[in-house]
Formats: C-alpha cells, sequence, structure tokens
C-alpha cells in the first residue's frame, strides 16, 4: 500500500444554496473548509442585485480576487473609502487584505454576477464590518466616475 489514503483528495463541488453575508450580498459557496476541506483558499459566487450596495467591510489577513461574469459593478476602496474602480465583465479586480470596500451595482435593470477567491477557507470569518465608512458613502453611486 502507498498510503494515498492518507492524502487529501480532490472534490467536485456543486454550488451551495445561496445565503445572505455580513456584508449584505447574496453568496452560493463553491470551494470552502467546509464544502471541500480546504485549508488555504475559498471560492464563491456572488450577486449583486440591481441598485443594491454592500456594507462597508474589509477581510482581515485575506487577499481576494473577483472575475466579473456579468453586469458591472462600481467599488469605492481605500481607508476612507476614496479610490473607485468600474468592474466590468472579464474583469479581474484585487483587494489586498485589510482594506475596506464598499462594492455596488449602479444597473436599474442587470444583476452584477463575479467569482471570488479569497485566502480563507471560512470566508465570513474574516469579514469585519465598517459602519463608520458606510456613513462616508450614504450613496456610493454619487460622485463614481466612470472608468
Amino acid at each position: 500500500m502507498t498510503g494515498s489514503s492518507s492524502r487529501p483528495s480532490c472534490r467536485l463541488v456543486q454550488a451551495g444554496a445561496p445565503f445572505t453575508g455580513k456584508q449584505g450580498l447574496d453568496y452560493a459557496v463553491g470551494i470552502s473548509a467546509e464544502s471541500a476541506g480546504a485549508t488555504g483558499i475559498h471560492l464563491q459566487l456572488v450577486t449583486i442585485p440591481p441598485l443594491a450596495k454592500a456594507k462597508a467591510h474589509k477581510h482581515e489577513a485575506h487577499e481576494t480576487a473577483i472575475y466579473a461574469l456579468s453586469g458591472v459593478s462600481g467599488c469605492w476602496y481605500g481607508d476612507e473609502l476614496e479610490e473607485h474602480a468600474i468592474v466590468r465583465p472579464g474583469d479581474f479586480f484585487y483587494i489586498p487584505a485589510g482594506v475596506p470596500h464598499l462594492p455596488y451595482n449602479p444597473s436599474a435593470d442587470e444583476p452584477c454576477i463575479a467569482v471570488i477567491a479569497r485566502t480563507d477557507p471560512n470566508e465570513q470569518e474574516s469579514v469585519v464590518l465598517m459602519p463608520e465608512l458606510d456613513a462616508v458613502r450614504p450613496d456610493p453611486f454619487s460622485g463614481a466616475a466612470e472608468g
């Protein structure tokens, strides 16, 4: 015997039932500690409904990579949410660990759907809500530069 039974195995995983995260957005988890036994990565789909926004938040000690599938989103980011990006289908967007951000969907009729990978296999455990920044961008749609 080779002892391969003690080594982790590949897993085929279906997306879990959608849920609303602490940030106020809808997620469908694919790969996580719970679903696949992951120890260093989390992969999920996020849906931002039309004219919806997340709560300002950051992920302590965990990086985030996003790939936009459909729809357009905006994202305010930085210590005071002073920076802004527009993320379109086909774009990749990187958020370093600990950076506050507030994503939103400016469309009145099209949801925004993206794949999110994070270096936290438990995903919601690293979410730190930042209500003091929600007051900085109470209307995240205003002042957004088309970029």
